[in-house]
């Protein structure tokens, strides 16, 4: 199979009419002939974005003649030369410890090169010594090995079946690729994802590529070797998503009855497994501030005492057979990106929970940089102490910020002093909620994005994401202090004092507890940290308090304005957008999103109508054609403003919720078709049998078996009155159900019957 890595050559004398360009010409030639490509350049500019290239070169062959390097005046190297070839060297083993570096001279040899440079190179070219098909042999057998030492075992695997032309008589059924060949849209199909992706997906019948279900052969080497790479004992590849992740977890550690502790604000899938698994939920309560943003869980929630007290409090857990939680659930990171300082948990809890389990969905990169020191939950720069009795799993969505493809998850867990996890039994519970026909390119790119994080690469990529971050911020700031106090523009959320060379003084980006900026109360000092690659941008018109300004700018605008000039946000808020730097965002990205900013800010300023700035919105919706952009704000702002929705939105998932029945059970009330369509006027005290979920933020505001209170059916009148005002930034609540009834839209959800 045929790659495009080619060498790289780096002289001033590449073009130059010469007995030194000749000779380098010569070299280059040879090496073309033997069948490898090669890119002459003269210079090699800003060493940080040449160094970058390191992930598209074979090997690098560096002239030490060059002028550029040296005067000529002396036959010794200056330091000034040396220093350029150690900075250029020292950028790309930052990223690269494994690709060849050559250095060639014609007068000078190694010893005129300090030892630290030799150590880093893969050989010393002195020209005109040995013919230059000799010299290309030597260079493309070193270029090789390395090329041949890049692909880990599953990835390795997967493109030698799918090179091999075997004739297949197993699953899918397209073989290969070649049943799309038969039809016109197949063809189309073929041609827009290419051969190699069809070649590849092949089905758990080919033995020499191992089997994901029991774990053998080439995927169970790539499993191992993830695992070493993220620090973890065990490391198992997952094809569909965090999701199916934490219900493995869940399912292999939870049964009927037992009592679990889960953050409030968990993802959906750990409330389903809730559900699936017959638990009693006991929850702890996380803090939030008025933008929306879910803010962390306070420290003395995970008190022992706390945990105990809460047990006695709820009406079913207080008649479990067992009172110790089988499992503790926690959202690290938040989807805003607080951290919590997992050894301080750990510490807190000791072995009085079963197993602690970290949804890691949104950070499986801190394990590779001191950064994230203790703020994650397995693996890292620093050994981490193990608990007596207690296992710990993460769960990460390494598609979400590596470079998995979408739906690539990965299970990690620690094992206990005195407690090891059984990877028989566990199995179990993954062949639960496995597919036996898993996509074979989702499980390679779990084997690849697992290989680009082997250090040094894995570092120099998340300390890149922290540096377009921060300098993100810094552009954000700098447009700010351009306009000037008399004008309005956007601002990023976080710490003030974060600003400073590099990546700056980590305890900046530490919540402590005399720290106003984040609005979630009193935070005990060093519990938590704000991930910098996790950027939430605020619009004007709302303050941290939650208090309307006379004229606001609402967030959905904004990202439905970015949407048609081409930038997609993460999550919308009512006066915040999110958005991620991850592992593949440019400075292009960033600088772009920048410069729309600025554009938004001018279209706003003058009122633009719609029709202009967002024609393909307007066409979909041509009751905004002669309204302003401005004005459109406004009138949004304005009913926001109505509702107090800062405050209810808020309020609601702070409001106390009464549990009446087992979510399991409730949810087998709906199996059983014991329920009812209950309009939202009538809700005030009912049963749900559904999850309900607002979106944004996309966080479950009830689950099956507790009650509505006042403060959620506010928020749902106020959903209803809004999606009739404004069509095209509807409110989205998953669980709401709308039917179309005399000419106008009402709003129900399924409750459980009550009894005749």
């Amino acid at each position: 199979m045929k790659f495009r890595f080619p060498v790289v050559i780096i002289d001033e004398d590449f073009r130059s009419e010469n007995i030194s360009g000749s000779g380098i010409r010569d070299l280059a030639a040879a090496i073309e002939k033997e069948g490898s490509e090669v890119v002459g350049l003269t210079s090699y500019g800003d060493l940080t974005a040449f160094a970058q290239q390191a992930s598209r070169a074979s090997c690098f062959i560096i002239s030490v003649d060059d002028e550029e390097f040296d005067s000529g005046e002396s036959e010794d190297l200056s330091d000034a030369v040396l220093n350029n070839i150690r900075d250029f060297i020292h950028e790309v083993r930052k990223r690269n410890a494994e690709i060849p570096i050559f250095l060639y001279g014609e007068t000078r040899t190694s010893r005129h090169v300090t030892n630290d440079i030799l150590r880093e190179l893969h050989g010393f070219i002195h020209m005109f010594e040995d013919t230059a098909e000799f010299v290309a042999r030597h260079i493309i057998r070193e270029a090789k090995k390395y090329l041949e030492s890049l692909a880990p075992p599953f990835f390795n695997a997967l493109m030698g079946y799918a090179s091999d032309s075997s004739y297949s008589w197993h699953c899918p059924g397209h073989s290969g690729g070649v049943a799309f060949l038969k039809s016109p849209v197949g063809q189309m199909f073929h041609q827009f994802f290419g051969e190699n992706m069809l070649r590849a997906d092949v089905c758990n019948a080919v033995e020499e590529l191992g089997q994901l279900l029991d774990h053998t052969g080439p995927v169970s080497d790539s499993e191992q070797s993830a695992a070493r790479i993220f620090g973890a004992d065990h490391l198992f590849f997952v094809t569909n998503g965090t999701s199916t992740s934490n219900k493995v977890v869940w399912h292999s550690t939870v049964a009927p009855g037992d009592i679990v502790v889960v953050d409030r604000n968990c993802h959906k899938s750990i409330l389903h497994s809730i559900i699936m698994c017959g638990a009693i939920p006991v929850f702890l309560m996380p803090t939030r501030n008025h933008y929306g943003i879910i803010g962390p869980i306070p420290k003395s929630e995970f008190d022992p005492e706390t945990i105990r007290r809460k047990i006695e409090e709820h009406p079913f857990a207080r008649n479990a057979a067992n009172k110790k939680p089988r499992v503790l659930t926690i959202t690290q990171s938040t989807y805003d990106g607080i951290l919590y300082n997992v050894e301080t948990i750990k510490s807190m809890l000791g072995d009085n929970i079963d197993t602690l389990h970290f949804d890691e969905a949104w950070l499986p990169h801190a394990a590779f940089h001191s950064f994230y020191n203790h703020m994650h939950a397995i693996g890292g720069t620093e050994p981490r102490p193990r608990s007596e009795d207690t296992l710990v799993f993460a769960t990460q969505s390494t598609h979400k910020l590596l470079a998995g493809l979408s739906q690539a998850s990965q299970i990690l867990v620690q094992d206990a002093k005195n407690r090891k996890l059984d990877t028989y039994r566990f199995n179990e519970s993954y062949l639960m909620h496995s597919s036996t026909s898993p996509q074979y390119a989702i499980i390679a790119s779990c084997d690849v994005a697992a290989a680009m994080m082997e250090p040094p690469g894995g570092t120099a990529l998340v300390e890149e994401s922290l540096y377009e971050a921060i300098d993100f911020r810094r552009a954000m700031v700098k447009v700010e202090k351009e306009f000037g106090d008399n004008d309005w523009w956007f601002k990023v959320w976080g710490p003030q004092k974060w600003d400073a060379e590099g990546l700056g003084d980590r305890d900046a980006w530490v919540i402590h507890e005399d720290d106003t900026w984040h609005g979630f109360g009193e935070i005990e000092s060093g519990f938590n940290m704000l991930d910098p690659i996790k950027a939430t941008i605020i619009t004007p018109g709302l303050n941290i308090h939650g208090e309307f300004d006379e004229h606001g700018i609402p967030a959905a605008i904004v990202s439905k304005y970015l949407a048609e000039h081409g930038i997609i946000i993460e999550k919308t808020g009512l006066y915040s957008f999110f958005i991620m730097f991850t592992i593949g965002i440019t400075k292009g990205r960033w600088n772009s999103m920048v410069t729309e900013l600025q554009q938004f800010k001018d279209d706003f300023d003058n009122n633009l109508p719609l029709w202009r700035v967002m024609p393909e919105f307007v066409a979909k919706h041509p009751q905004y054609q002669r309204v302003g952009l401005r004005d459109l704000c406004h009138q949004l702002h304005d009913i926001y403003r109505k509702f107090n929705v800062a405050k209810i939105t808020t309020e609601m998932y702070l409001s106390k919720i009464e549990p009446s029945m087992l979510p399991a059970d409730a949810w087998s009330k709906m199996a059983h078709r014991e329920v009812e369509r209950v309009s939202i006027d009538e809700l005030q005290g009912r049963t749900t049998a559904m999850l309900v979920t607002p979106y944004p933020p996309g966080i479950p505001l009830l689950i099956p078996g507790e009650r509505f209170n006042d403060t959620i059916v506010d928020y749902l009148k106020f959903v209803r009155e809004f999606n009739a005002a404004f069509p095209g930034f509807e409110t989205d609540c998953h669980g709401l159900v709308r039917e179309h009834i005399d000419g106008k839209d009402e709003y129900f959800i399924d409750c459980v019957k009550e009894p005749a």
